[in-house]
């Protein structure tokens, strides 16, 4: 059993001991004791704070202990940040440890429902009762990691994949405040692991694989993909061909999953790097978009359309005239959406100069396509903000080059006139059918056929 006692400024408190169980030993403060001494007493301060509580079943149990280890946490946080030459050799395996320890553990199961059901917006994160302590562990780890005396030579003996694996699997935390400090400690240990980080990357891309086609829940996607933003803004050029898989296979996938809503920010984000690092992805990146757009969840589809833009934005005019087609089809669709928040989203692009550049340059590509939705949703899309942003496209487009605008106007005329004729014909012709059947209830299949004048087929 942990016990305590105070005199002025000393502790005494339970520390292991190598040679059996814990003993009481009198733990001063740094400050009070010799130089010399300052590496024993940060040793025996790190095994001490081994000692785990219950913050779960029992809160109030042990107060006076949880306090002590609170305050040992604290101060060698406030140790290693202020002092030089303080992270000595032998420091390091007992730092690893006591991470170790109280870090690396069996995640309780989720306690909001999985699947379909699972609404991240909306289900409340389970926060970890032991917050008090795991705060202080995470910070007094990150101000040893980025401490100008970590000699990573070192501590690559502690460090290692299977550490890095442990800590992986703890970014399926429920608590949005551990992931955090996760996310910067992963961080620092790619950025010092020159050994770990194809592991990392294999390791996180195994993560999501998982999540796209096994569970499609995972707690960390977010934080994962920020991580990656950095990572990818990194890699040298020409990009390996490793790099662009990943891309194609893993992160455009993500886009399927139904949680989309709670990473899609860092998911466009990385996107983006892959194709500022390389434009000819671009086409690739598009069509795969496009063949993931959602059919019938309209703030999914804003979402699509909020990185298609951001894809824009940076993409090079030989690579949009490769997915030009295509990409204003579905352009064509949403301005026709009658959800208006959708239909608003897209018309936003004619309020973006560059993309009002690229369409200039290709209108005579573009606006055939455009023109029908346009005009069509100009009289009869339900929304009034809808109608200004249409008739703010059309006389952009007809300002641009006036001839194809009205070329245009006519042809969808000449089709409105054209798809009249055919309805009146199919309309005369049921009613010639009905009369035929009025006058003969015998009549044959063959008269019907003649009647509609169709030649093999009824």
């Amino acid at each position: 059993m942990l016990t305590c006692n105070k005199s002025g400024d000393r502790m005494v408190v339970d520390a292991p001991n190598s040679n059996g169980p814990f003993q009481p030993v009198a733990l001063m403060h740094f400050r009070d004791v010799a130089p010399a001494e300052q590496e024993k007493l940060f040793i025996q301060k790190l095994r001490q704070c081994c000692v785990l509580f219950d913050f779960l079943s029992d809160p109030l149990s042990d107060l006076k202990w949880k306090e002590v280890k609170r305050a040992a946490l604290s101060e060698m946080v406030e140790y290693i940040t202020h002092n030089r030459n303080v992270i000595t050799e032998p420091i390091y395996p007992e730092v690893v440890h006591m991470f170790a320890v109280n870090m690396f553990r069996t995640l309780p199961p989720s306690s909001n429902p999985t699947g379909a059901e699972f609404d991240p917006e909306e289900d409340e994160p389970t926060l970890e009762a032991a917050w008090p302590h795991l705060q202080l562990v995470y910070e007094f780890f990150l101000r040893f990691l980025e401490s100008p005396d970590f000699q990573p030579n070192i501590a690559k003996k502690y460090i290692d994949q299977k550490f890095v694996m442990q800590l992986l699997d703890l970014f399926d935390s429920e608590d949005p405040r551990e992931r955090d400090f996760l996310k910067t400690t992963l961080h620092r240990i790619y950025g010092k692991f020159l050994g770990l980080r194809a592991y990392i990357r294999k390791q996180i891309n195994n993560i999501f694989y998982r999540f796209i086609y096994e569970t499609e829940h995972h707690n960390g996607i977010a934080e994962l993909l920020e991580i990656l933003g950095s990572i990818i803004n990194g890699f040298a050029l020409p990009l390996k061909e490793e790099h662009k898989i990943f891309l194609l296979k893993v992160l455009l996938p993500l886009h399927k999953v139904k949680s989309l809503s709670v990473y899609h920010p860092q998911l466009a984000y990385c996107v983006v790097q892959f194709l500022e690092k390389d434009s000819t992805l671009t086409e690739p990146v598009v069509m795969a978009l496009l063949k993931y757009w959602p059919k019938t969840h309209s703030p999914k589809e804003v979402m699509f359309l909020n990185e298609l833009e951001e894809i824009l934005d940076v993409i090079e005019p030989s690579e949009f005239v490769k997915v030009q087609e295509p990409l204003f089809r579905q352009l064509a669709k949403c301005v026709s959406s009658p959800h208006f928040q959708v239909a608003e989203r897209a018309l936003y692009y004619w309020n973006n100069e560059y993309i009002m550049s690229l369409i200039s340059d290709n209108a005579a590509k573009i606006l055939p396509i455009m023109f029908p939705a346009l005009y069509r949703n100009s009289k009869t899309h339900w929304n009034k903000t809808i109608h200004g942003l249409i008739y703010n496209a059309l006389k952009l487009f007809m300002e641009m080059n006036q001839k194809l605008f009205d070329d245009c106007t006519q042809q969808f005329r000449a089709e409105k006139n054209k798809e009249k004729a055919k309805s009146k014909e199919r309309e005369e012709a049921w009613i010639k059918i009905e009369n035929l059947a009025k006058s003969n209830p015998q009549v044959s299949s063959g008269n019907i056929t003649s009647v509609l004048g169709i030649q093999g087929r009824v």
